[in-house]
């Protein structure tokens, strides 16, 4: 038993296929009609109550299974009607007899009204619909990817929720391509309930006249009365399927069922539900109209705007009350000395010297975006970002220090490190940031901008806007998630430079706990903390976790046994990392990387030189120029792949490149060959060569004097 139901929905569509085959009795039919009418009810209540198209995901199959089963109906109806001298049930006589009521010519006037309803309107319109929402649903896809990771990297989300959201994206473009083929069998099944009901009637008529001995007049109305009443049975669940269909597509945006946006938002207009019923009373006056009917409507209307006019007033002035009671309560004001008096004291003087690791300055109109007792949100999602910033890179990002400031724009906000500006941006509070597209479906009107960021080409739209910019294709985000996008890759970028000794120092401390064998061995025995201190903010600076912190020591530790070169132990250190490096710049198994021509690694390496303070790289200009040139090139194709753009080469001039070209690309990153497990499928997207001669060897140019 307990496997039949199991199975139960794979069994009720196999015995609807039979239905096709298997000649029904009249009583079974008549309940099965019912059925068919009940479901198609029940699936319609069900599309108006849900909140998220999601939440009802087994629809396009439950389309499928009934648009099956009103198939094999109205071929066990016709059946009856053909083989039975039009007797098909009582629910099909009392269905027929209900519309005609006697007038053979208005029963069918009027069942053709209904058919061409569904048809022309409603089947029409959900196809269309649905053709549009899945190419909309799927164009849409890369921007809210690119939300998703931009959302992930600010720690607004973590990796499960980035997951959640992910798969998300991706059964919404799998429900509305499956809507999109399936409104093909609602827009099929009113085509064939039209052709069944020709068929009925004039297949009715010649079998009733020829063989059934029936006169014309009595055949034209028992038949007439069987296929009316047989093609209602038949198109009204398919109407309410239809429909259906139709809800499901069209609602895009809601936050809770049909009903209660309904009721929200008509409730939140009461002055156009007041000015609408005003229009219609007055209509009612002018001689001529039909008084009574526009006078109860207007007076009802009239009513309804008053009494929700009246409910948002009391809303209004209890939010009010409750603002200035809050505002009225008693604060504890601290007393500020006098200024000259206070900075007599010459140790009052030095607390003026403090500089703040991360500083964030805002506008006057950017406050209630902070202010926690006013509801801001940034100081609590900058929480959230220190927590995945440290679980990442393994470092504890300091605390902010949050204040206005005279000095800037309203709208105006500036980032500090240690007391000086490192990037500035300006926000419109109530406005949504849209990221242009590459190919945009549609222009949105905005104030163009840049995002401050990525840099990407972006327009403030309005609120009202928000869901036609994600239908265009553009990744639409609010203002406060711009600006702590924009906090977290600064403080990314320059997380090297908040490394001090004092962090290091807790570091250690903090491994002492689980290694202390690791760092008596080495901290400070063969590593002094100032030395330590170098090397994480070498790895730091070009985007490597220091997390493994033990690795890191015992690494260290083994390198400088061999050498003193500081440089070279971090490139030791990068290659015991190369799972984590792996992880951290590769992509579903893949890196795409530009590589460099044996030549031109030549070229570099007999570039070298040595001095006093170490090795350095004394590149010629005509070779420098070749590779920051075809670089470029490359790095266009990184940006249409959304991707970072990676140098791949050698071990030995790895550190030498990489300081040279982050001159030119703060962005990119030189890898080398050990610093990549063998597991990742490498994909060259360029090479950077040198100019060939005639005889196809490279050209070698003196360098500039």
């Amino acid at each position: 038993m307990k496997r039949i139901l199991q199975n139960a929905i794979a069994l009720a569509v196999v015995i609807i296929v039979l239905f096709i085959v298997v000649p029904l009795p009249t009583q079974l039919l008549d309940i099965l009609l019912v059925v068919n009418i009940s479901l198609s009810m029940l699936i319609l209540v069900i599309t108006m109550t849900v909140a998220d198209a999601l939440d009802f995901s087994i629809f396009p199959s439950l389309l499928l299974i009934t648009t099956l089963f009103r198939l094999g109906l109205n071929i066990s109806t016709t059946r009856q009607i053909l083989g039975n001298n039009g007797n098909a049930g009582a629910v099909i006589q009392s269905f027929g007899n209900m519309i005609t009521q006697g007038n053979i010519v208005l029963g069918f006037i009027i069942f053709l009204i209904i058919v061409l309803v569904q048809m022309i309107v409603v089947t029409k319109g959900a196809e269309r619909v649905s053709e549009v929402a899945a190419r909309f649903t799927l164009d849409a896809m890369p921007g809210k990817q690119m939300a998703i990771d931009a959302d992930l990297s600010s720690g607004l989300i973590d990796e499960q929720g980035a997951k959640a959201r992910r798969a998300k994206i991706q059964k919404e473009a799998d429900f509305y391509g499956a809507m999109d083929g399936a409104t093909k069998f609602v827009k099929g099944d009113a085509t064939l309930g039209l052709i069944v009901t020709m068929i009925n009637f004039v297949g009715g008529l010649i079998l009733g006249v020829t063989m059934g001995g029936m006169e014309l007049s009595a055949a034209l109305s028992t038949y007439s009365i069987a296929t009316i009443g047989d093609g209602l049975v038949s198109q009204i669940p398919s109407l309410m399927i239809s429909t259906a269909t139709a809800m499901v597509v069209t609602r895009t945006v809601s936050d809770g069922s049909l009903n209660d946006d309904v009721v929200r938002q008509f409730g939140s207009q009461p002055r156009a539900i007041l000015t609408a019923g005003l229009v219609v009373a007055l209509l009612g006056l002018i001689p001529g109209t039909p008084h009574a009917a526009l006078l109860i409507v207007g007076a009802g209307l009239t009513a309804a705007g008053w009494f929700m006019s009246t409910r948002l007033d009391r809303e209004k002035e209890a939010e009010a009350a409750a603002a200035l009671a809050e505002e009225a309560a008693p604060a504890a004001e601290e007393m500020v000395p006098n200024a000259a008096d206070y900075y007599k004291d010459i140790n009052n003087v030095y607390s003026l010297l403090t500089v703040d690791p991360i500083e964030m300055a805002f506008g006057y109109s950017l406050l209630p975006m902070v202010d926690e007792n006013n509801g801001g949100k940034l100081i609590g999602r900058n929480a959230l970002f220190r927590r995945q910033y440290a679980q990442d890179m393994g470092v504890v990002i300091p605390s902010i220090r949050f204040h206005d400031s005279s000095a800037l724009g309203t709208n105006q906000y500036v980032i500090k490190i240690k007391g000086e500006e490192v990037a500035r941006g300006e926000i419109l509070v109530d406005y949504f940031l849209a990221l242009e597209p590459a190919n945009p479906t549609g222009e949105i009107d905005g104030i163009e901008t840049v995002e401050p960021a990525y840099g990407i080409p972006s327009r403030w739209i309005l609120p009202e806007n928000k869901e036609m910019a994600e239908i265009y294709g553009y990744t639409v985000i609010d203002p406060l998630s711009v600006m702590q996008t924009h906090l977290s890759e600064v403080i990314r970028s320059h997380a090297y430079e908040l490394l001090g000794r004092a962090e290091v120092i807790q570091l250690v401390e903090n491994l002492k706990r689980t290694s202390p064998e690791v760092v008596e061995e080495t901290v400070p025995a063969l590593l002094s903390y100032a030395q330590l201190e170098r090397i994480l903010r070498n790895l730091l600076r070009e985007g490597v976790p220091i997390r493994d912190l033990g690795t890191i020591l015992e690494t260290a530790g083994t390198a400088l046994a061999t050498t003193k070169d500081l440089d070279m132990v971090s490139e030791n250190i990068r290659a015991a990392l190369a799972r984590t490096i792996t992880r951290r710049f590769c992509e579903h198994g893949q890196l795409r990387v530009v590589t460099l021509d044996a030549e031109v690694e030549k070229r570099v390496i007999s570039s070298l030189s040595k001095n006093e303070q170490g090795i350095y790289l004394a590149m010629g200009p005509d070779l420098m120029q070749q590779i920051i040139t075809q670089l470029a090139e490359y790095i266009k194709k990184f940006n249409d792949l959304s991707q970072t753009p990676i140098v791949l080469t050698s071990q030995v001039i790895r550190i030498y490149l990489s300081r040279m070209l982050s001159q030119f690309y703060p962005n990119l990153y030189v890898l080398a060959f050990n610093e990549i497990t063998s597991d990742v499928q490498i994909q060259s997207l360029g090479n950077v060569t040198l100019p060939r001669d005639a005889a196809g060897r490279p050209e070698r140019r003196a360098a500039a004097v």
